[in-house]
């Protein structure tokens, strides 16, 4: 290619190449031939150029509508002068401290140039991105649309499929991708809060019928299982991530509007993407099982030393399975702090690569398949303040039926507290906070001694409250409280709207302790008589009123209890 058309002969500014066609409204590149052109009927000539040293030189013309003229392209800074062309201002000679700036003066026909240019480039590039994100039809397991004025539950899931480079060396090359890591996000409608419910794929569940799409358009109904893994709900049998939606809304009760999905090389990319996420453990890990190798302290961890963290089971707690979602609760803290960090929002590189692998990594249902609607769900969340975001793992206990568990099953005492606080928006960090406050207003109010909860002797009457409420309660105490010698007496003669407990003088110090477990208030406790329980010793009477709002849920709480394993998002922690 010559000099012109590289668009530098003649010591012209290639960027006054670009001139405005006024028949089609689009800017066109003006390039002069290598031989000068015959008139075109309709078009204004420019006045003949002077001739001698120094004329500029000569110019063909691109048609243009008649009467309009075509203004003279500018030279490049630094060629020499020219005598200005007749009709028109001589122009000033440019002054030095002029030169020295490192700023451009942009003409109408260089803007629109960067701008096409940059508009073009950002096309190809949102479609590039498009491209990245894989897609399932999950049919009715997802909604059909995003909204941006509701709240919304997105089911996270974690696979553990090795593909992808460098992932075959993890053990079980050939898994089908089972829902290793599965975290439902729920934000509130008001974008208030959000809560990060884990479900810990040991979890024995019942996984319902799926009705699954096939490549070829087919469809194919998955049977149903009952007392199975929470894993095996995705790619045992050919279930899809709609079949885990579908069987989280079975077994926890709140039904995922979408899905995300992503594998091994996720957690790989991202902390790559953004430069490191950093860590904290109490004592230096080194775990042969994983690969982790960190010291005491704080690290930066990325690539595979991110997925080994997230991985390990061996180097926390008692080396199981819900250990190791507390650490990616941490993780997933340290991650979300660190990509709405201003390093990482003020950094065009960063924020083009973190968008590129979070694509890249992502498989979603088709509702939410386009880019503009995961940056609309990544917007939205951003609206949360990070400190109420809420970590927590859904309220589970050993299951009976293994005399050794490994497995686990829902706490039907303290699960249903927690999904009922989800279906209502409530914040958990509200709830903590107005929990510490409502503790110290209960010890204001009852100082004194407190016998241990073992020593609480209490006969329970449903007088109100939900038919089975006594019974549920009596659970919760025993289970949960340890309040060993307590009793269901069934009904009481008449309903009540408050709940009281009724107490002899020298059984206080039982009536304030089971005050703190229950959350009673001052006004709750009724002095007078003790009564015979089924084993001929004295009891206090407690009488569940209309206000009991289900076991294990304290009374001067407006909510349910928050659990005492939850995090939230803006505090970092240390592993252990």
């Amino acid at each position: 290619m010559d000099a012109q058309g590289r668009g530098r002969a003649g010591d012209v500014d290639p960027a006054d190449q670009w001139v405005l066609n006024p028949n089609t409204g689009e800017y066109e590149l003006r390039l002069a031939p290598s031989a000068p052109q015959s008139a075109v009927p309709g078009q204004r000539r420019p006045a003949p150029a002077p001739d001698g040293p120094g004329a500029p030189r000569g110019r063909t013309t691109t048609p243009v509508a008649p009467g309009r003229d075509i203004p003279p392209p500018r030279r490049r800074r630094g060629a020499p002068s020219e005598e200005p062309l007749p009709g028109r201002r001589g122009r000033r000679p440019v002054k030095p401290k002029a030169k020295a700036k490192k700023a451009l003066l942009w003409t109408g026909g260089t803007m629109a140039f960067v701008l096409v240019a940059g508009a073009t480039t950002g096309y190809f590039y949102l479609k590039h991105l498009e491209g990245n994100v894989g897609t399932t039809d999950v049919g009715d397991a997802a909604a059909s649309n995003f909204s941006k004025d509701e709240a919304f539950d997105i089911l996270i899931i974690g696979t553990d499929k090795r593909t992808g480079e460098g992932n075959d060396g993890y053990g079980d090359v050939g898994s089908v991708g089972h829902a290793d890591t599965n975290i439902l996000l729920h934000v509130s409608k008001d974008r208030t809060n959000a809560t990060a419910l884990s479900i810990p794929r040991d979890l024995i569940v019942d996984i319902p019928d799926c009705e699954t799409k096939q490549e070829d358009g087919s469809e194919t109904v998955v049977a149903g299982e009952e007392d199975q893994r929470f894993n095996t709900s995705l790619g045992q049998g050919g279930r899809d991530a709609g079949c885990t939606m579908r069987t989280v809304d079975a077994a926890i009760g709140i039904k995922p509007d979408h899905f995300v999905m992503a594998d091994f090389n996720a957690v790989k990319t991202l902390t790559s993407a953004v430069g490191g996420v950093e860590v904290c453990v109490e004592k230096a890990v080194k775990d042969k099982q994983s690969k982790l190798d960190l010291p005491a302290g704080k690290s930066t961890v990325e690539g595979e030393q991110a997925l080994a963290f997230v991985r390990t089971r061996h180097a926390f707690g008692n080396r199981g399975d819900l250990d190791r979602i507390k650490v990616q609760q941490q993780f997933l803290g340290s991650l979300m702090r660190k990509m709405t960090s201003g390093d990482t929002l003020t950094s065009p590189a960063k924020l083009l690569k973190l968008a590129d692998a979070a694509t890249s990594a992502l498989t979603v249902d088709k509702a939410i398949g386009k880019v503009g609607t995961l940056k609309d769900i990544a917007l939205e969340l951003k609206k949360v303040p990070t400190k109420n975001i809420t970590f927590m793992t859904i309220p589970v206990k050993d299951n009976p039926a293994e005399p050794k568990p490994v497995t686990v099953v829902i706490n039907e005492l303290k699960a249903p507290q927690v999904i009922d606080a989800i279906n209502s928006d409530v914040s958990f960090t509200e709830v903590k906070a107005q929990q510490k406050k409502e503790k110290a207003e209960v010890a204001a109010r009852l100082k004194g001694t407190k016998s241990a909860a073992s020593d609480v002797r209490v006969r329970i009457l449903n007088g109100g409250a939900v038919a089975g409420s006594a019974q549920q309660q009596l659970s919760y105490l025993q289970t949960e409280a340890d309040v060993t010698k307590s009793e269901n007496a069934g009904n009481a003669d008449a309903a009540l709207a408050k709940t009281t407990l009724e107490y002899a003088p020298d059984q206080a110090d039982q009536a304030r302790r089971l005050a703190d477990i229950m959350g009673l208030s001052g006004s709750a406790l009724k002095p007078g008589k003790s009564v015979t329980n089924s084993q001929g010793l004295p009891a206090m009477t407690l009488t569940l009123g209309k206000d009991f709002k289900g076991a294990g849920v304290k009374l001067n709480s407006a909510t349910a209890a928050a659990p005492q394993n939850a995090s939230t998002a803006d505090k970092a922690q240390c592993a252990s």
